[in-house]
Formats: structure tokens, C-alpha cells, sequence
């Protein structure tokens, strides 16, 4: 897990991203977006929650093979890979992991569904922040995420996000229409001007 907090994703590389998320980063907010979902879909978030924990731990062993790459390499299955990883621990604990492993990768649960969608919802997220901080090479990301969902509530949510800055929330909080605690903040008069001051 500590080498999936160094390893960074390697297409947003490709796309010219210089300092790209790592595998941790994509993995955690896959994991809170796959419980949302989930729980929206009727299912059961934390399983959900779960399974995109460990849907790309894999790429400690065999790394995050990008596209273009897949066109040339082909990986081990990674059910095979992950039991590679569990080898020498506890039945039970190669028996959790191997089990959320194989039901993400054979799609068979309504849970399944939802964390795959919530791994190419959060790319697709993380494509559309790049694209504000002036990368300009993410649209292929953008289109193929969007191009993946299955589920109703992550067709929604992306069509949400296309819509939107990722930072409107702060605004709409500035504002006054977040539901923050009014004396924490800067004030009714703050707007989308509003400046913190310089430490």
C-alpha cells in the first residue's frame, strides 16, 4: 500500500500532467464516489467503498500500464496478481482481499458495477481538474470515462461535474449558501472576489 502512495498515474503523463495524482490518490476518492453511488443505486456502499480500495493495488506488482501500453503489454489477470500479493498472510485476510478483488473484476454484483463506475467517474473528475489548471491534452480522458458508465446516478453525477467548476462548491459556501457556520467564515460580503489574507 505504501508503494501505491508513491507510484504516480502514468496517463496523465502522457497527457503532460508534470506531478500526477498517485495510485492512493485515485484509489481513495474512487472509493468515497463508489459509496455514493452505490448507496443511490440501492446497494451497499461500504462493499462498494471496499472493493475500490483495492481495485488497482495490483499495480504494485505489475505498475499503472497506460493505454497506449496495453496495446503492446498484457498483464497478468489480476486476480492472479493479487493472490501473488496475499501469498504468506492469513486465509482470512487472502480470502477478504482475493474476494473483493474477483467480484470487481467479474462485474457480477450491483456493487461491482458501481465501484467500476466510480473508478472511470473519478478520472474522469480528476481529467476535468486538470483541464482548469490548464492542461489541455485531458479530453480523450474526459470522453472515454464518460463513454464507460453503466449506472443512471454516475451518468448524472458526471453530467454534473461537465457543468461545473470543482471549485463552485467554495463559492456557494463563500456566499453563504453552504450551510457553514457563519461565524467561521469571511462573512456575508465575501464573493467569488473574496481573497483569504496572506499568512
Amino acid at each position: 500500500m505504501g508503494l501505491l502512495k508513491r507510484y504516480r498515474r502514468t496517463g496523465w503523463l502522457v497527457a503532460g500532467v508534470r506531478d500526477p495524482e498517485s495510485i492512493a490518490d485515485h484509489s481513495f476518492r474512487a472509493a468515497v464516489i463508489a459509496s455514493v453511488i452505490t448507496v443511490l443505486e440501492g446497494g451497499d456502499p461500504q462493499r462498494a467503498a471496499f472493493m475500490s480500495l483495492f481495485h488497482d493495488t495490483q499495480e504494485t506488482r505489475i505498475t499503472d500500464i497506460p493505454y497506449l501500453g496495453k496495446r503492446y503489454l498484457r498483464a497478468a489477470p489480476n486476480e492472479q496478481v493479487t493472490a501473488d500479493q496475499m501469498r504468506g498472510l492469513p486465509d482470512v485476510v487472502a480470502r477478504m482481499v482475493g474476494g473483493a478483488v474477483a467480484e470487481y473484476e467479474e462485474k457480477a454484483s450491483l456493487e461491482a458495477v458501481c465501484a467500476r463506475d466510480a473508478d472511470k467517474l473519478e478520472c474522469l473528475i480528476q481529467a476535468v481538474e486538470y483541464r482548469e489548471q490548464g492542461h489541455q491534452n485531458v479530453q480523450p480522458w474526459i470522453d472515454s470515462s464518460l463513454a464507460a458508465l453503466k449506472t443512471t446516478t454516475a451518468k448524472r453525477i458526471a453530467e454534473a461535474v461537465l457543468g461545473s467548476g470543482s471549485l463552485d462548491w467554495v463559492l456557494r459556501v463563500l456566499n453563504g449558501a453552504g450551510g457553514g457556520d457563519e461565524d467561521s467564515g469571511p462573512g456575508e460580503d465575501a464573493g467569488p472576489g473574496y481573497e483569504p489574507p496572506a499568512a
